[in-house]
Parts: C-alpha cells; sequence; structure tokens
C-alpha cells in the first residue's frame, strides 16, 4: 500500500512519508524495548530485589522518556503528513483531470470524480495521521517483545508465537471480504451521488408537475442501498475482527496453561510467569488494535487503486512545441471513433474550406456531434487523421488549438457567477463595452435591462437564474466575445423561438463572417445558409454538395427536406 500511495501522491511525498514511517518504527521499538524491562523490574520487585528494581525503574524512566519525546514528533508529523498528503492528492487528480480528453467527462461521471476528490481523499488523510500507528507497532512491537520472551523462555515464546500464522490468515480473509464489500459501497456512494445531483436539476420539472414525492424513488433507492452496503461492510469487518481478537485471545489462553504447567515442573517460578504474562498482553495488544484499523486500511488500499485507475486514464498528449496551422481549412480523412466499443464514426471524410461554412445535417445518431468534438478535440480519433490548416490536430496541442476556436453547444453551461463572468471566459481582459456590445449581439438588451445588476447579476449554478434560451444567448454572446477563426455551432439556436432566432441571425452572420464555421443543424434557415452541406447517416457522409444540389439528386438528404418542410421546421 505504501508504494501505491507514493505513485498516487507523488515522488515528492516519499520523503517525508518515509521520515515519518523510520519514526513510527522506532517509536515501536522503544514501546516493546519499554515492555520487555518489565520482565526483569517485576520480578526484582516481587522477589525483594530492591536495588535491582530501582535499576531496572531508572531503565524504564529513560526509555519512557525517549518514547514520549519520539511519539510527539511522530504524532505531529503525522498531522502535517495528512495535510502534505490531501494536497498532494488534489494536485496529482486536479492536474490529471485537466489532461483528460474534455469527451471523458460525462453525467455518469460526475458521481465518482465528486466521491473519489472528497470522501477519497479524506479517507486517504487518515493513513499518516492514524492508520500506519497501529499498523507498524502491531508489525513492530509484538517482534521486539517477542525476541525478549525467547531469550527468557523460548518454550512459553513459542506458545504465543503459535497464533501468527492463525491470525495472518484471518487477516487475509477479512481483507478479501472487504476488498468485496467496498466495491459495493463505492458503487451505492456513485450512484447516490449521481441521483442527488439529478434530483437537484430536475426540481422545475418535477414542481412543475407536482411529482416531487412520486419522482424520487431513484434518489430513496440509491440511499437505501448506499446504507445497506455501509451496514453490510460493518458486519464483514466485525467479523473479520472477532475471528482475529478470538485466535489472539486463544494464544494468550495456551500461554497461560503453558505457563502454569511450567512453574508447576519447577522450571520457572510465579513471579517469572506474571511477568510473561504481561509480556504476553503486551504482545496481543498491538495486534488486536492493528485488527481493528484493518478495516480502514483496506477500505483506504482500495481508494487507492481507484485513485491509480483515475491517474492511469490516457491524456491527450500535447507537443512540447505546438505547430501553427497556416489556415483553418478542416480536413476529416477516414476518420473512425468509438465511445468505449461502440463504433459512431465509421470513416468520414470531409474537406471545411478555409473561410467556409459547412452543415452537418442528419437524423439523430448519425455522428454530427461527435465530428464537432473531434474538430475540438475533445477526442482523438482511433483511425484516420483530422487536420486544422495543413496541421494534425495533435501537433497543434489543446491549449493552442482552443485559442482558433469558438464553440456553441446545444446544451449550455454557464457557472456560478455573474453575466460578466461567464462571458469573461472567452476573454479574461474584455472591457465592459465589448461585454455590452456581444450581450447586445445576442439579443440579451432587453434581459440586461429587466435583471436587478445588469451584467453583473449571478446566473446560479448552471444559469439556472435564467431560461433556457437566455443561457443560449449568453452563450452565443462569449462565442462572439472570442472572435475565433474556427466556429462550431451544434444546434445554437436550438433552445429559441422563432422570433428570438430571427433577432440572432444578424448576430450568428457576424459571427459566422469570413471565419471557418461546421454546423450541425436542424433548422432549414441555417442549413440554406452553408455553402455546402454534409449529410450524415450511421456515422459515414453518405451524400455532399449546396442544397440545390442535394435536391436535385433526390437522395437522403431531399427526403430529409422534404420532410422536415412538410412538419414546418421553420
Amino acid at each position: 500500500m505504501i508504494a501505491r500511495l507514493i505513485d498516487v501522491a507523488g515522488g515528492d511525498f516519499r520523503r517525508p512519508l518515509f521520515k515519518l514511517i523510520a519514526g513510527l518504527v522506532v517509536e515501536g521499538i522503544l514501546t516493546g524495548t519499554g515492555f520487555a524491562v518489565l520482565v526483569p523490574f517485576l520480578n526484582a520487585l516481587l522477589t525483594g530485589q530492591s536495588e535491582a528494581a530501582a535499576s531496572y525503574w531508572l531503565m524504564l524512566l529513560g526509555v519512557f522518556a525517549l518514547y514520549a519525546t519520539v511519539r510527539w514528533k511522530t504524532q505531529f508529523a503525522g498531522y502535517m503528513n495528512s495535510v502534505a498528503l490531501a494536497r498532494a492528492l488534489f494536485g496529482q487528480l486536479g492536474a490529471h483531470i485537466a489532461r483528460l480528453p474534455l469527451g471523458w467527462f460525462s453525467d455518469a461521471r460526475a458521481g465518482e470524480l465528486g466521491v473519489l476528490t472528497s470522501q477519497g481523499v479524506v479517507e486517504i488523510m487518515t493513513v499518516p495521521a492514524h492508520l500506519l500507528r497501529p499498523i507498524l507497532s502491531a508489525l513492530v512491537t509484538p517482534l521486539i517483545v517477542l525476541c525478549f520472551m525467547l531469550i527468557i523462555d523460548w518454550r512459553l515464546a513459542l506458545s504465543i508465537a503459535l497464533v501468527v500464522p492463525f491470525a495472518a490468515i484471518a487477516s487475509i480473509w477479512t481483507s478479501a471480504l472487504v476488498r468485496r464489500s467496498d466495491a459495493r459501497v463505492h458503487a451505492a456512494s456513485v450512484e447516490a451521488a449521481n441521483r442527488v445531483v439529478e434530483f437537484a436539476h430536475a426540481q422545475p420539472v418535477l414542481r412543475a408537475f407536482g411529482r416531487v414525492n412520486a419522482e424520487n424513488s431513484d434518489l430513496d433507492a440509491a440511499l437505501v442501498e448506499t446504507r445497506d452496503a455501509a451496514r453490510a461492510q460493518m458486519m464483514t469487518v466485525a467479523r473479520g475482527l472477532v475471528a482475529f481478537t478470538l485466535i489472539v485471545q486463544a494464544g494468550l489462553t495456551i500461554l497461560l496453561i503453558a505457563g502454569v504447567n511450567r512453574v508447576l515442573g519447577g522450571a520457572i517460578d510465579a513471579p517469572e510467569l506474571a511477568a510473561f504474562l504481561v509480556l504476553g498482553l503486551r504482545f496481543a495488544e498491538p495486534l488486536v488494535a492493528a485488527a481493528d484499523m484493518q478495516g480502514a486500511l483496506r477500505i483506504c488500499d482500495e481508494t487507492l487503486i481507484r485513485m491509480q485507475t483515475l491517474l492511469d486514464t490516457p491524456v491527450l498528449e500535447d507537443p512540447s512545441e505546438p505547430a501553427e496551422p497556416g489556415h483553418h481549412a478542416v480536413i476529416l480523412d477516414n476518420v473512425h471513433f468509438a465511445y468505449d466499443t461502440e463504433p459512431v464514426l465509421r470513416g468520414v471524410s470531409l474537406t471545411v474550406p478555409d473561410k467556409g461554412f459547412v452543415a452537418l445535417v442528419g437524423n439523430s445518431g448519425a455522428g454530427k456531434t461527435t465530428v464537432l468534438r473531434l474538430i475540438a478535440r475533445f477526442f482523438d480519433p482511433t483511425q484516420g487523421t483530422l487536420q486544422i490548416g495543413g496541421v494534425d490536430l495533435r501537433k497543434i496541442g489543446g491549449a493552442r488549438l482552443m485559442q482558433d476556436i469558438a464553440i456553441v453547444f446545444q446544451d449550455v453551461y454557464l457557472f456560478d457567477g455573474t453575466i460578466a463572468d461567464n462571458l469573461r471566459l472567452a476573454r479574461p481582459d474584455a472591457s465592459e463595452t465589448a461585454l455590452k456590445t456581444a450581450l447586445e449581439m445576442a439579443q440579451l438588451g432587453p434581459t440586461l435591462q429587466r435583471l436587478p445588476d445588469g451584467m453583473n447579476t449571478q446566473v446560479g449554478e448552471g444559469g439556472i437564474a435564467l431560461s433556457g434560451g437566455e443561457r443560449q444567448r449568453v452563450s452565443i454572446a462569449r462565442a462572439l466575445l472570442k472572435d475565433a477563426p474556427l466556429v462550431l455551432l451544434d444546434e445554437a439556436t436550438a433552445s429559441l423561438d422563432a422570433l428570438d432566432e430571427h433577432r440572432l441571425r444578424s448576430a450568428l452572420e457576424t459571427m459566422t463572417r469570413d471565419r471557418t464555421v461546421v454546423a450541425v443543424a436542424h433548422r432549414l434557415s441555417t442549413i440554406m445558409a452553408a455553402d455546402k452541406i454534409a449529410f450524415l447517416e450511421a456515422g459515414r457522409v453518405v451524400e455532399e454538395g449546396s442544397h440545390a444540389e442535394l435536391l436535385a439528386k433526390g437522395g437522403r438528404y431531399a427526403a430529409f427536406w422534404a420532410l422536415n418542410t412538410a412538419q414546418g421546421a421553420d
């Protein structure tokens, strides 16, 4: 576990952790030595050897003074290591999460990340502060005590040492049970976290239909499963602890029987047996304390494994020297892509000329949004190449690529802050005049006038204080403010009514003028504005050309157009 902890926390944590471990080993040695000195002290005291007892008493004081000094230092170091460990974990996890492909993130992973970076980090923090001491004490102190017992009477020492292999078997058995139960607890915690977020986001819909109590059955079930899983895990740990404790108690019983037999046989006297029984108790006590902590230690180890799995998730590698695209034409050449094992794109080839406007059209699930995500490098293609300006995306690098791209997605997310804060994500140094201009172009002028603080109004988490159309217009204003040469639109006007869309056309025309534009479109007005239309079906471009050319061809696009025209989509 120590090696895994260092791997997850980073190499900088190695030195302070090893210093703490060294201190705890010394502490365990001093504890065992103190217990061992008790034997001659008690023997001298019970047999009336006052001078020898006084000498051993001074030795005990010396060992205790050293132990107290080391204990104070290790106690302080343990807490300091916990704080340093939390900082290291947040740093390692945060840095890696920031480099993961944008497409890796999903609603399903939100709960998992939340549990891992909150509850998981807190669990791991207990290792240096609370768990290392009993575990190392269970290894070092009994070993020192057993060595002294072997010197005094090896037969009695072996009688209690017999419990060690059986205790080890009980420990391994308990670890396997805890590992299985921890998988259930973790899955239940993640599911509960996801359901809580879902329940919070769904409040407007649930309340609108008066279904608050009826529609939270999934959340109730998730919370019940979390309780049941935690209870089952506690019972598992309890069974292992009882088994371990019974084995240790059996060892003490064997020691007592063997000791009485040795006294009756005249091999040792009663004071020596009393001292030996004290050592036996000191031998057993750290083992029982460690068994009590074993469940928590195994849970921490499982959490570390999950953190390591996250850190092992491949990232999108950026070049050390990002290449500069000469222009902003986009070329997809035989591009394949799959989410996990589910193929989405099956050999897409498409050329978007520099400052050209290409609309991606097709039925749901055809792969249109996936094409946009690949252009924005949410993922890398599993096969084929994708170029911007004649340069492979992997040679441009994520940070450099994002400088040249403005994205307006159908699902808009606004951060908990002001409207101005959300706009400045595009241009942190933008002036208030530039912000107001972008908002006016996005037809948000009337909205700002009715808001109490204008563009300094708090939008709430996810932009909940604004309507869907207003959030979409803020997103468009953000893209306008960025003024990037490559624009990706994923149903940019999907949340707008016909009047708002009509008002926004001038802003969209401004945003797409003299820029390379790739748009996923269902609105007929957006489709007709494109220079070229690519019709996707089952992950392939099956038709390509202008609106007039594709209508004249009478193929899949013509049927799509006829259906949408008949339904009055525009």
